[in-house]
């Protein structure tokens, strides 16, 4: 098989490129382009150790330095745990890229070297490399994106009742905007069977879109929401299950601004 060495160098910068803008869009650098681009070349370089003869630990380190210098040159040297987190976004996508690919020649059965993919000539090689690995890092950014903001919604829930602890795994939703009528407590909304005997409840009106009602509401010694204290709540107990994953209590709209 023929190796183009002009066309390979070229795949490594745009490679190299694509993994450069992921780490600063996905850890929101303000980086400029041309500073990528500079970076990407340094990259596209590695191409020539083709031609020398090192063994597999020289290898492995020269190709370290290799990434250390993209980064510092992309995104400059601010400390050591600013660039060790660029450094290490970078290797995630790379493995991410490499995957993706690696699925692909598996699923298509091309034969393979490294990651240049080959079947019925090198033109639907490029083609393939080209083309699709701009759209599984782009994939992989949506989705972390997604799951990034999702998941930041996720809390850890400790409740003090009646001298017992519940520890609960809670979701900010914006749209609980639940008070009790009396001092304006926010609710907390639990879908878990509480020790209440013995204790004051409140009744606190809601409205849904289709439904009014009464929701049963404690008073807890403590709350916790992320190891932090948090006082002036209410603890509604909901008899309908929530239609999020792992959740068993729905923390009020009010916490929002606490909880960043």
């Amino acid at each position: 098989m023929k190796l183009y060495l002009d066309l390979i160098f070229l795949l490594n910068i745009w490679f190299d490129f694509l993994l450069l803008l992921s780490v600063a869009w996905l850890l929101k650098r303000n980086i400029k382009i041309k500073r990528i681009f500079i970076g990407s070349l340094i990259g596209g370089v590695t191409i020539f150790i083709l031609f020398i003869n090192l063994g597999e630990i020289e290898l492995f380190f020269f190709k370290i330095i290799v990434s250390i210098l993209m980064i510092i040159a992309t995104f400059s040297y601010k400390n050591l745990k600013y660039t060790l987190t660029n450094l290490g976004y970078f290797y995630l996508c790379s493995i991410i890229l490499g995957g993706g690919m690696y699925l692909l020649n598996d699923s298509f059965a091309y034969s393979s070297n490294g990651l240049l993919l080959y079947k019925n000539g090198m033109n639907l090689n490029y083609f393939i490399l080209l083309l699709l690995s701009p759209l599984i890092l782009i994939f992989y950014l949506k989705q972390t994106k997604k799951l990034k903001e999702n998941y930041s919604n996720y809390h850890k829930v400790d409740v003090v009742l009646n001298k017992k602890i519940y520890h609960l795994n809670g979701y900010l939703d914006t749209g609980n905007n639940l008070y009790d009528p009396y001092k304006k407590r926010g609710v907390i909304l639990v879908n878990l069977k509480l020790d209440y005997d013995n204790l004051k409840v409140i009744y606190t009106p809601f409205e849904s879109l289709n439904h009014k009602g009464l929701v049963k509401c404690l008073k807890p010694d403590k709350l916790y929401i992320d190891k932090k204290e948090f006082s002036n709540y209410l603890i509604g107990l909901s008899d309908d299950k929530f239609q999020i994953e792992g959740i068993n209590c729905i923390l009020h709209n009010k916490m929002k601004g606490d909880l960043k």
